[in-house]
């Protein structure tokens, strides 16, 4: 269901974005990193934190970790990580498949900067084994993300 939540996303908003599907099982960012044959840093992360009484998501490179301060700064509250279950109840993906493409409900999406040191990222298309290649910017412009920097620097 998931999958297809993306898949019909992109058909109507970039159908020139095409799903990369494995075999092999994509769900943290290093199985996703060598199953793309990538750097960690170029998988595109979401988040799915509480912030207060909302949910939002927040795409990140995929070695960059949330910095508690930035991010109570930008979003006014200190945010919590959901767990398996709200994410999937709030996302319809599972964790590990978590994207901000095809949302069961519509959630605000924010992009940290981090993901700007990159052409191109692979964030999860809707299953642990899924992905898809876009430019930050792109992504960011399909699903009406804001920029924030609510990383922390990667090491």
């Amino acid at each position: 269901m998931s999958l297809e939540s993306v898949r019909t996303f992109l058909a109507e908003r970039a159908p020139d974005i095409e799903i990369l599907e494995t075999e092999a099982r994509t769900a943290t960012v290093a199985e996703a990193a060598a199953a793309h044959g990538v750097e960690p840093a170029r998988i595109a992360k979401t988040l799915s934190l509480r912030v207060g009484e909302r949910v939002v998501l927040v795409v990140a490179r995929g070695d960059a970790r949330l910095d508690n301060k930035k991010a109570k700064a930008a979003f006014g509250a200190k945010p919590r990580m959901l767990d398996a279950a709200e994410v999937a109840a709030l996302t319809g993906h599972p964790v590990g498949g978590v994207c901000p493409f095809g949302l069961a409900q519509p959630l605000p999406v924010y992009c940290d900067l981090s993901l700007q040191d990159f052409d191109e990222v692979l964030p999860a298309a809707g299953s642990i084994n899924s992905a898809l290649r876009i430019p930050p910017a792109r992504l960011a412009e399909l699903v009406a993300a804001e920029w924030v920097d609510v990383c922390q620097a990667a090491a």
